[in-house]
């Protein structure tokens, strides 16, 4: 993914209006992400809990999205698939990320979700730069490659969703 500036990102979101868009909280560290290991920019609001943000490149435009998950629910001891990337993640590690639709179905109130892994990490849990908190990631028999492209597939699919 090429480097984004904080404009880049605000005007980049599809489904919250712009007033939205200019008041949420962008990471300040931009300038330190690792661009070339990353397929999407993803980050949680520190400000609010209950709110993540992703922002993708698709056929050379910037596309964000405005997603809001529940907290954790205590007591459940299981295991979760992010349907982005396909990491596994003990409880809390993957979330029901909903995000209002792209206009005028969005504004009527309807939404999409996506399971995802709770830190939008997916990029760096597919390079092995970050390690779930189980040690590993499943094996799989796909390339780096394959398995970056499987990822960006299903993230497009969402954002087709998304639009619909």
């Amino acid at each position: 993914m090429r480097p984004l500036t904080e404009q880049d990102i605000r005007n980049s979101f599809v489904n919250c209006s712009k007033g939205e868009a200019k008041r949420l909280a962008v990471p300040r560290d931009l300038g330190e992400r690792p661009w070339d290991d990353l397929d999407f920019l993803g980050w949680r609001d520190p400000g609010a809990p209950d709110r993540s943000y992703l922002v993708a490149e698709r056929a050379d435009r910037i596309v964000g999205v405005t997603f809001r998950f529940p907290p954790p629910q205590r007591g459940f001891l299981h295991r979760s698939l992010c349907s982005l990337c396909l990491t596994g993640h003990p409880r809390g590690g993957v979330s029901l990320m909903t995000a209002r639709k792209a206009g005028a179905a969005g504004r009527e109130g309807n939404s999409v979700g996506l399971y995802i892994c709770t830190d939008l990490a997916c990029s760096l849990y597919l390079r092995g730069k970050k390690v779930p908190e189980t040690g590993a990631r499943f094996e799989e028999s796909l390339t780096l490659e394959e398995q970056i492209a499987r990822t960006t597939g299903n993230l497009y699919a969402f954002l087709d969703r998304l639009s619909a």
